[in-house]
């Protein structure tokens, strides 16, 4: 038998490197579009592939949001922000079913926020905000405090 081949009758040995893919769900759809709708709501906020999962950046700059759907085989549907010193741990120790450290950007103090149990959508809303502000230019800071005050 040529090397690789199986023979007839044989188990094929089930992939320890990757993941099953997920379907995509209305339900999960509309959790994704609601997410959407919150990151681009933020001034000059914009989209794109990352990874293969939906990232929203500020302007020009830096990641603010990053779809985390399943990355790995994780059980859940999540977004990672970045945040200021101190806000990860707190977030973790006040709700650790909610709130995880994400592999990779963990160390660099970013939270993950599951969002497929029922999250608090105005706390979504809050958190992407603070990664936001976290990582934008004062121009862009600017203009969101501008809307705020509109």
């Amino acid at each position: 038998m040529r090397r690789g081949a199986r023979s007839v009758g044989a188990k094929k040995q089930p992939s320890t490197t990757s993941h099953p893919v997920r379907a995509r769900t209305p339900a999960r759809e509309r959790l994704v579009e609601r997410l959407r709708k919150i990151c681009l709501a933020l001034p000059e906020a914009n989209e794109k592939l990352s990874h293969g999962e939906p990232t929203w950046f500020a302007g020009k700059g830096k990641v603010f949001a990053m779809l985390d759907d399943h990355h790995h085989g994780a059980e859940h549907l999540a977004v990672w922000l970045p945040q200021p010193l101190g806000a990860q741990e707190a977030l973790i120790d006040a709700d650790p079913e909610r709130f995880f450290r994400p592999p990779y950007v963990g160390p660099s103090g970013w939270v993950g926020m599951v969002l497929d149990t029922k999250p608090d959508w105005k706390e979504v809303a809050a958190l992407v905000r603070t990664a936001y502000v976290f990582v934008a230019t004062r121009k862009l800071t600017a203009q969101l405090e501008g809307r705020r005050a509109g």
